[in-house]
């Protein structure tokens, strides 16, 4: 299959190069499981905070005659072809002193081809990495005090091999004073610069770099053969601060997990954290390290950050399941290789029931809180219209199909469902198999067969859904297979909130949200009627950034993007909305909503009766408490 794409691309190539008169480009070399003759020496100049812009030298040694350069293109971790090429300029390559050309492969722009000339030992590249300058070009990467940066978007590599066949040396130039943190090993430091020790492609891909003015790192498991560290940057000295029941949860994730998976499988591993808002935050696995961002008071202001606490629990599990155990569609030779993601329901969506749970278990979150998010998830599904159009299996196309997000009716589309529905899934799962073996097993058990071979392995080892289904059949004999076909592959069906009764809780609606929804609302900077009028305001500007599909809000005609003026003739609050809500539940007559769309104003009425809702989990004592149990440490 492989080898008839590359030859339609070349002839598309072929094809297109005769038509603009020109001479037919030699095709794309596929990857093959071979030594790279030469090797990459790398040196990133990031010192450049005030413009953002990071410098690069780059030198191939031994490049063949018909060199083809990739720039990555399919990102592991995204699961979709978002590599940054459009931030590149300035490209120059040279050879014995002398500037030559080169020309982007028409059919593909991630590729550069060049005619290097007989006798060249080594090949000379520069570019500049255009790091967003502001929110409206993309999310910050480099701020005045505090930088992530990742090796994609600073390298071309020869096509024609697999990554970890091609040897890298790389060095990083960073403003002076500032401290850096990464799972590369640095080999020499001298001011500014540190120079890291040699490696492959696939492992410095593998590897970011987070720096900053102000930095702490701490040892998260001390006196361990494969040391864990917590490498924090921030905007400002005082949010490095951490107390000592915080370090403790934060050290007992680490201890948890090796409870649950039996192994490790890393030399050592970096976590990356920043807390910052000046930078973009995300969260993004690595095999030895992870990129986490958190608001700056993540440690100081811990009762309004719950929300997104479990971020280091998810992203420390995708070593064992995602990174070490990868499905077999995720492994690809180079980054040039399309991914396929039909697994992500386990690679992403076991990997959010465990990071949940481990946070629980660890002390980062109490289980009231990790209850709290379940509650929020399960409602969030239990009101999805778009559950019954389209399969869970289906939104694992998402990262390709959307890679931005960005919708008009989330609730109707869907995105990206392979995360938390695929959560609710694994916990039924889990009391299932609680529940069949009288409570001797569990899918701690699943956990430890399967991410948990061979210690000490690095290497990834792939997997299948039929791997997935025997090894569960191994934990507890079911029908895993019609289980999964049922949930996953099918649309139409209920939430799936089985796993919810079954350990022992009964998911309603009270008045007053929980105490993770109100974090989540404080930290989002917005008010969520979701589950009862139907729609989501931003504090800012008072703009409708979700309106659910169905409800009562979308009934009337309203959509993302309105502006919300007024509420029953009364300047629109939060507490204004929240009385007319509660009023409404006495009386017939609709809620009257002033909204602005663009430069037109319209009165809407919206008849809803129901007050308000927000989703809490409560114990059913007649079940046995089965998700208290997943939730103790062990």
């Amino acid at each position: 299959m492989r080898i008839r794409k590359t030859l339609i691309a070349a002839l598309g190539a072929s094809l297109l190069s005769l038509q603009l008169g020109a001479a037919p480009l030699p095709a794309i070399p596929a990857p093959q499981d071979r030594d790279f003759g030469g090797e990459i020496r790398l040196h990133a100049d990031a010192s450049d905070i005030d413009r953002r812009i990071v410098h690069v030298r780059e030198t191939i040694t031994q490049p063949p005659a018909d060199l083809v350069l990739l720039y990555p293109q399919w990102l592991p971790g995204v699961h979709a072809p978002a590599g940054q090429i459009d931030k590149v300029a300035g490209l120059s390559l040279r050879a014995d002193g002398k500037t030559i050309s080169w020309q982007r492969n028409p059919l593909d722009v991630f590729a550069i081809h060049v005619a290097v000339p007989p006798g060249t030992d080594a090949l000379e590249i520069e570019f500049d990495y255009l790091s967003p300058t502001s929110d409206a070009v993309a999310a910050a990467e480099i701020s005045r005090d505090v930088m992530m940066l990742e090796w994609p978007a600073l390298v071309f590599y020869p096509a024609g091999h697999y990554a970890q066949r091609i040897p890298v040396t790389a060095s990083l130039t960073l403003p002076v004073g500032w401290s850096l943190g990464t799972a590369l090993q640095v080999a020499h430091a001298e001011g500014a610069r540190s120079d890291f020790a040699p490696t492959d492609l696939e492992t410095l891909i593998d590897s970011p770099v987070y720096a900053g003015r102000h930095a702490r790192r701490i040892d998260l498991d001390p006196g361990s053969k494969e040391p864990v560290f917590l490498n924090i940057f921030a905007d400002r000295p005082s949010s490095l601060e951490a107390s000592d029941a915080e370090l403790a949860a934060h050290r007992n994730l680490v201890r948890q997990a090796d409870r649950l998976y039996g192994a490790r499988h890393y030399a050592h591993y970096d976590f990356l954290l920043s807390l910052s808002d000046q930078i973009g935050q995300i969260g993004l696995e690595h095999h030895q390290s992870s990129e986490n961002g958190q608001d700056p008071d993540y440690f100081r202001d811990r009762a309004n950050q719950l929300s997104g606490r479990d971020l280091l629990g998810h992203e420390y599990t995708h070593s064992w399941n995602g990174k070490f155990r990868r499905p077999a569609g995720l492994w690809t030779p180079n980054y040039n290789v399309p991914m396929q993601g039909s697994l992500l329901w386990v690679y992403e969506g076991q990997t959010q029931y465990w990071g949940q749970v481990l946070t629980a278990r660890s002390g980062i979150w109490s289980a009231a809180e990790a209850r709290d998010s379940l509650a929020s998830v399960a409602a969030y599904f239990e009101d999805q219209a778009g559950r019954s159009w389209r399969a869970l299996a289906d939104t694992t196309s998402d990262p390709v199909m959307n890679p931005r997000s960005a919708q008009s009716w989330p609730t109707w589309q869907r995105f990206a469902d392979y995360y938390s529905e695929a959560q609710l899934i694994w916990l039924d799962a889990d009391t299932l198999i609680r529940e069949r073996s009288g409570g001797r097993r569990s899918l701690d058990d699943f956990a430890r067969a399967f991410f948990g071979v061979e210690n000490g392995r690095v290497t990834p080892l792939t997997y299948t859904r039929e791997d997935v289904v025997k090894t569960l059949d191994q934990v507890e004999h079911y029908d895993w297979d019609g289980f999964l076909e049922a949930r996953i592959y099918r649309a139409g069906s209920p939430a799936p909130l089985d796993g919810i009764t079954r350990g022992g809780y009964s998911l309603v609606y009270q008045d007053t949200p929980n105490a993770l929804d109100k974090s989540d609302d404080g930290q989002r900077k917005v008010a969520s009627f979701r589950h009862s009028i139907g729609f989501i305001v931003r504090d800012e500007d008072s703009t409708l950034a979700e309106v659910t599909w169905g409800r009562a809000a979308f009934k009337a005609g309203l959509t993302e993007g309105m502006t919300l003026l007024a509420v029953n003739g009364s300047a629109y609050t939060r507490a204004i909305l929240e009385d007319a809500l509660r009023e409404a539940q006495k009386s017939a007559q609709p809620i009257e909503l002033i909204v602005r769309v663009a430069d037109r104003y319209r009165v809407v009425s919206v008849d809803y009766h129901e007050g308000l809702r927000y989703p809490h989990l409560v114990r059913n004592a007649r079940v046995p408490a089965r998700l208290d149990d997943i939730l103790k440490p062990r």
